[in-house]
């Protein structure tokens, strides 16, 4: 599903004086838009080949330190750059920044020119080609969850994040009353996204004090997971415009649920019929689909790590708050880590109900894409459904439930490596190990609070 915006048509935008601003926004570990402002009639005249930044990109931490123990990067090796390669086909327009459009770029090596492998955008393009190349279109659409918060950004930080008041007084799920007296950010959200060739298509409140999902119509994985970034970027201008602020944590406070991003996925073959349809089949699963599936159970451990990449993220497990704790399979069971939807129609797809809002998404779908794919080659045999409360099966598989248990089977992973690369899996592992070492050195409120006194 291409964007709304040609290279042409900037071009006249340009001259006629409508666009002045071009963003060129290639995608860091975190999955957050990094990138450049550029005057447009300067983009359209030359900047549109290729732009440069600090291959320190692919690099840091969340709060962008210069972490070091990377392969590809360091103070020894001189924090060179990477080109940034546009990607004409993804233009759009920005409609809630003024006279803005944007464009996603590809992280390219600076002398070879090559894609970067341990890029997410590139991780994400690989295993897109892999599906094509056995005769299918990987499709899927993420749901994201959040909160909205009647604070701006800039209170809650100089707040030190104590006293966060949502928007929403209490639980609006479903609510049309309740979302009324959020419609102002909402409809803009929505509005925004629809007018950069985002095709929403709804949002609604969802099952806590003041949290919001919002959906987008499937795409082909690449897009998909273009229009997750954009959504996220989106969320927060939107909510800076008004004076209010959004989190996608996976959980912000203890005794709040947690912000998912569900990860829907089928096959389609090349003459865009679903692959995973099988009208004579029980629930309408081919045999191609229950491989994929039993694929994605195998190594529903490995790939944990690309679900909930924080430490914060495993505190969203929780039983009783509809995050999953078991990797098992189940028909329309919200309990169960994947859910089948749309049973017996041509719809019918996997749900990965895993990951969390805080989740990278071309990281996410690509380990999502190599396990089911690794389920097709090897013909794997679908285990039994499970049913009624997973949250209650003892003897299922179970979810990591911390960091540290997911990057060990992120690490000995033969599956990923043989389809990522090692130095991919090696560079996420290492990332991986720098958050759990600082979250290790740092005191917490809750330290303070539970010792200061007592201990």
């Amino acid at each position: 599903m291409p964007a709304n915006l040609t290279f042409e048509q900037l071009s006249a935008a340009v001259e006629a004086g409508k666009i002045d601003t071009v963003l060129t926004c290639v995608i860091d570990m975190q999955g957050r838009l990094m990138g450049k402002r550029f005057h447009a009639a300067h983009f359209v005249n030359g900047g549109y080949e290729e732009t440069h930044g600090c291959n320190y990109l692919l690099a840091t931490d969340i709060e962008m330190g210069t972490v070091q123990g990377y392969k590809s990067t360091s103070w020894e090796a001189g924090y060179g750059d990477y080109v940034h390669k546009p990607d004409l086909s993804t233009l759009r327009l920005v409609p809630w920044l003024p006279a803005t459009a944007m464009v996603m770029c590809d992280f390219l090596d600076h002398h070879t020119h090559e894609e970067v492998p341990h890029a997410p955008r590139s991780i994400l393009k690989r295993q897109v080609a892999r599906a094509r190349a056995m005769g299918f279109e990987p499709m899927m659409a993420t749901e994201l969850e959040f909160y909205l918060f009647q604070q701006s950004f800039d209170a809650l930080n100089d707040g030190g994040y104590r006293d966060l008041q949502t928007l929403g007084r209490y639980n609006i799920d479903y609510s049309i009353f309740g979302t009324t007296k959020e419609e102002s950010v909402m409809r803009d959200l929505r509005n925004g996204l629809y007018g950069a060739g985002i095709p929403v298509e709804n949002s609604k409140g969802e099952a806590e004090t003041g949290q919001e999902e919002i959906n987008i119509r499937y795409s082909d994985a690449l897009d998909t997971a273009d229009m997750h970034t954009i959504t996220k970027n989106a969320t927060k201008e939107i909510a800076f415009a008004h004076g209010r602020a959004a989190t996608f944590m996976a959980k912000y406070a203890t005794d709040r649920a947690g912000s998912s991003s569900h990860i829907h996925q089928s096959l389609w073959t090349a003459d865009g019929k679903p692959a995973f349809f099988d009208p004579s089949a029980p629930h309408g699963m081919s045999d191609l689909m229950r491989s994929y599936v039993a694929g994605l159970l195998a190594h529903a451990t490995d790939v944990t790590y690309f679900l909930a990449p924080y430490v914060n993220s495993y505190k969203r497990f929780t039983i009783g708050m509809f995050a999953p704790t078991r990797a098992v399979w189940s028909t329309d069971n919200r309990t169960a880590g994947y859910r089948v939807c749309g049973a017996g129609t041509k719809g019918v797809r996997i749900e990965c109900r895993v990951g969390g809002a805080d989740l990278n998404p071309y990281l996410a779908l690509a380990s999502q894409l190599a396990a089911g794919l690794d389920g097709i080659d090897r013909g794997l045999e679908l285990e039994a459904e499970a049913s009624g409360d997973v949250y209650q099966s003892g003897q299922a598989r179970e979810i990591p439930t911390n960091l540290r248990d997911a990057v060990q089977a992120l690490r000995q992973s033969t599956m990923l490596r043989e389809a990522l690369g090692d130095d991919v899996v090696d560079h996420y592992t290492r990332a991986a190990e720098w958050e759990i070492s600082e979250s290790d050195r740092v005191v917490t409120d809750w330290d303070v609070r539970r010792g200061f006194e007592r201990a």
